[in-house]
């Protein structure tokens, strides 16, 4: 492989984007040389999705320019901008299940001979590629067995393969182990340094501290400023992206926790979940933490009917329920909002009203016939309190930014008035500001007198948010916390793997 030169790669001039009720893109600059990696900023619906998709030629812009190495582009399709030398790994990975990973890194660019392809020519290339990023996967592997960092790596040959000079990263370590991270880090790395320009777009601002040597900030739809690499501080990072400052990253309220809501004795369900026991109270945010694996949405996936446990009992303010669907746990006053929003939370095809409006048929339905008006008045009164960002209550699900569809999963249950609510991941993939808001809300619940389970691995948010904490390892409970300062994150670590701390109890 050719090593490239530092150059400026990749340039967008004043690019401008609307679509039906949104001006997505105003008048956005961009700029990327060749071995530098640039991070992408901004809250949820700041643009950054609309933009890299213009770099991929998924989206045309309606005024502006896109050049690369100074030659001004015009593309009409992905392989347009891919041919170009532009590869976007988007979050959403786009491999075909059903082939291998050898089939899925050529497919389209097959070796072929009168129309056979060259199978052993094409395994040979694969393998080259695979060992020159440092990935460990057999090309015969069919996809949909592959693990997701496995995944990335496929989705990183193809662009090498293609002779990618431009690599674009939209949230590449949304659902990759600590250990898969770093390799990560490393394989930016020596892209870089063989000059590869690199657009990485994520949410986790300590990656940015580590991968980035620039940084661009938007908020809502335009270019609000650019970081040096010196100049990547966390609390201007926040500041620039919200426009306003953030006094404390997690707003954590002092609470007085009262009577048992929600209790589970014993929970069995194969390997996954084993003699789990649990209680939440009333005004109480009960945080579930664990590495992968660990069995934390196993055990919830109990409490909201989902699974079915061999044996164990769960009890409700004192009565003892029989789950054997969500629906039951739905109308007992257990919700969940799941940790996939996008498979499990909504139904993308379908608008978000009615999306709202599904677990609430009941109260806006009378006699088989739905009030629209009730519904859409409902819903509307929950876009305001929290700020989701739509242009219409027709607008499909699946074109909402991942913020604003994890509001509009909070909106419906919160209609619901459901008492117990489990938050499974609940900020992942969205960005700080978001994540603000959905910290207040859990916060007002919990005032409300709501009894509230948080699964997160994010350390730093299970101190900032908890109340108490239950450290899991493979099905297992390996201890019990109440937060304070003395409960720190190596205290939390050494729990996960299986070491025992004194704080336990």
């Amino acid at each position: 492989m050719l090593t490239i030169k530092p150059s400026q790669l990749l340039e967008l001039k004043g690019i401008d984007k609307r679509f039906p009720g949104v001006h997505a893109l105003k008048s956005v600059d961009f700029e990327l040389e060749g071995g530098e990696c640039v991070a992408l900023l901004g809250e949820n619906g700041a643009g950054k999705s609309t933009l890299i998709k213009v770099m991929g030629g998924a989206h045309q812009a309606d005024a502006g320019s896109l050049s690369v190495d100074g030659l001004v582009q015009n593309w009409i399709k992905p392989t347009d901008s891919l041919d170009a030398g532009v590869a976007i790994i988007y979050q959403e990975f786009n491999l075909v299940p059903g082939l291998s990973a050898a089939e899925n890194v050529f497919l389209g660019i097959e070796p072929q001979d009168f129309g056979w392809v060259r199978k052993g020519e094409e395994k040979a290339k694969v393998r080259e590629v695979f060992k020159r990023i440092g990935a460990d996967i057999n090309p015969d592997a069919l996809c949909d067995r592959l693990t997701v960092a496995e995944k990335q790596l496929v989705e990183i040959a193809k662009a090498l393969v293609r002779e990618a000079r431009i690599l674009v990263m939209d949230e590449p370590s949304a659902a990759l182990t600590k250990k898969e991270v770093e390799q990560l880090y490393l394989l930016i790395d020596d892209l870089k340094e063989k000059g590869i320009g690199i657009v990485y777009v994520s949410h986790r601002l300590e990656e940015i501290e580590r991968v980035a040597d620039r940084a661009i900030v938007m908020r809502d739809g335009a270019r609000v400023g650019e970081l040096s690499r010196e100049e990547l501080d966390r609390a201007k990072i926040i500041e620039m992206m919200v426009g306003r400052k953030l006094e404390n990253e997690f707003p954590k309220e002092i609470r007085s926790p009262g009577e048992i809501r929600l209790s589970a004795t014993k929970l069995n369900r194969g390997q996954k979940v084993k003699n789990i026991s649990l209680n939440v109270r009333s005004g109480e945010i009960l945080a579930l933490t664990g590495l992968v694996g660990a069995g934390r949405t196993e055990t919830v996936r109990l409490l909201f009917g989902a699974d079915q446990p061999d044996s164990g009992d769960i009890e409700l303010d004192g009565k003892k329920l029989i789950l054997r669907k969500p629906s039951d746990a739905i109308e007992a006053g257990i919700c969940l909002l799941t940790e996939d929003r996008k498979d499990q939370g909504l139904v993308l095809g379908q608008s978000i009203r009615d999306n709202f409006g599904l677990p609430n048929l009941k109260k806006f339905s009378n006699k088989g016939w739905i009030n629209k008006s009730a519904e859409a008045d409902s819903f509307s009164d929950y876009i305001e309190k929290l700020q989701i960002k739509v242009s219409g209550h027709l607008q499909l699900a699946s074109q909402l930014s991942g913020g604003n569809q994890q509001k509009v999963v909070l909106a419906k249950w919160l209609e619901r008035n459901a008492e117990i609510l489990i938050f499974d991941e609940p900020t992942r993939g969205i960005d700080v500001g978001a994540k603000y808001e959905i910290y207040q809300w859990m916060n007002q619940l919990a005032k409300a007198g709501k009894g509230i389970i948080m699964i997160s691995s994010e350390l730093p948010e299970v101190l900032g948010m908890s109340d108490r904490i239950l450290v899991m390892k493979e099905g297992e409970l390996m201890g019990e916390l109440t937060n304070g300062p003395n409960v720190t994150q190596e205290t939390l670590m050494s729990l996960a793997i299986g070491e025992k701390v004194e704080q336990a109890a």
